[in-house]
């Protein structure tokens, strides 16, 4: 389990990120890029770091699962997850 504060911190980032896109935009493509610098930095959705949804693992992250390689593994031996079977050969 990842520290609460790093959980914290990234679900600020992307509240912050939220907030501003639609000013990140506008500035973007008006080529206003002195503007876009005065934004705050964590308004930046570059700064956002994908986490597993259960247990906030950084590290080894799968896009279409939204979970890590360890969760993933268990969930699919579980049989929690629809069309992912273990392959054998």
């Amino acid at each position: 389990m990842a520290k609460k504060s790093q959980l914290a911190r990234n679900t600020k980032r992307m509240r912050m990120a939220e907030r501003y896109a639609v000013k990140r935009a506008a500035l973007k493509a008006a080529g206003d890029y002195e503007a876009l610098q005065k934004l705050p930095k964590n308004a930046c959705p570059v700064r956002i770091k994908n986490r597993c949804s259960i247990t906030g693992h950084a590290k080894s992250y799968m896009r279409q699962f939204g979970v890590s390689r360890q969760q993933f593994r268990e969930m699919a031996r579980r049989g929690e997850l629809p069309g992912v079977t273990k392959a054998s050969w």
